[in-house]
């Protein structure tokens, strides 16, 4: 079947992402001996619109992705172009992992830190202690009185990615985008390990997000997930004048289940922390002091 009429006459129009979609497509393909119209019979779909996909000028939709991927017995994820897809290697060491539970991904994760990471000792990262959690869990409030009751420096993430980019978070994202903010997250980050030995560290609501980002904390602070209903930290960020979390949504409601969802997606990541504090229903000054009893024996600052 001849399909090259199908063909845009300059080929510098195609769009990247659509023509290394064609070559992964067609690369499965031939990795598991199918032609074309096999594939296209063993997925059920149409050859012609396959042939498009294949010459990366056709825009596959979700479920005809899903189709191929199980005629070819990858993951969707495979063809779509994920890292861990991209190599034999990250295949073989994925399906070593696959099906495994928490506890074993987590001691495969500290296996893999302690043969290519560079973690701080036991010691040095409880002698810098780092803050997680959503806005309006008492994060700043609670790490600059440790800090000053300690002695040591208290260093604001937020501060030091402004410091960094030159202008504040509000103008990073509206003029570079989250993916700029992400490394100017990260970048500040390293500098704050660098720069600071001993300190307590207020860090963004959504440092988890990067897992790039989060080990870098884990391996090198003593890390505590501060928490409280969303109702108080929603209550606790309008009482500051932050009306933030109330952008784009038309009330108190659906601003609400939003925080719920954050907070929901963001809890497996929070509960790596080394301990929880919740600081739900208490005061400054009584968080304060029950954050300082539960960290006393264990932090060497």
């Amino acid at each position: 079947m001849d399909l090259s009429a199908n063909e845009p006459a300059d080929a510098e129009v195609k769009d990247p992402f659509l023509t290394a979609l064609g070559e992964r497509t067609r690369a499965l393909r031939a990795r598991r001996g199918l032609t074309r119209k096999g594939l296209a019979k063993a997925a059920e779909v149409s050859e012609r619109h396959l042939a498009n996909v294949e010459m990366g000028v056709g825009n596959a939709s979700v479920q005809f992705l899903r189709q191929l991927a199980q005629a070819l017995n990858c993951s969707l994820a495979e063809l779509v172009g994920d890292e861990t897809a991209s190599s034999p290697e990250w295949l073989m060491i994925r399906e070593i992992l696959r099906g495994r539970n928490d506890a074993e991904l987590v001691q495969a994760r500290g296996a893999l830190a302690s043969m290519f990471g560079a973690p701080a000792s036991q010691a040095a990262r409880r002698q810098r202690i780092a803050l997680i959690g959503l806005r309006g869990a008492g994060k700043s409030t609670l790490g600059r009185a440790l800090a000053e009751g300690w002695k040591v420096p208290f260093v604001e993430l937020n501060r030091g990615i402004e410091a960094l980019a030159g202008c504040t978070l509000s103008e990073i994202h509206s003029l570079y985008g989250p993916a700029a903010y992400r490394r100017y997250e990260k970048r500040a980050m390293e500098d704050t390990i660098q720069r600071f030995p001993r300190a307590v560290i207020a860090t963004p609501g959504g440092i988890v997000s990067d897992p790039a980002t989060f080990n870098l904390l884990l391996a090198h602070c003593y890390t505590v997930w501060v928490r409280a209903t969303p109702e108080e930290h929603m209550g606790r960020v309008l009482a500051q004048g932050d009306t933030r979390p109330m952008a784009g949504h038309t009330g108190n409601a659906e601003a609400m289940n939003d925080l719920r969802r954050i907070l929901e997606s963001r809890a497996a990541f929070y509960s790596k922390a080394d301990t929880v504090f919740d600081t739900s229903e208490m005061s400054p000054d009584a968080a304060l002091a029950a954050l300082r009893e539960q960290l006393r024996d264990v932090i060497a600052v």
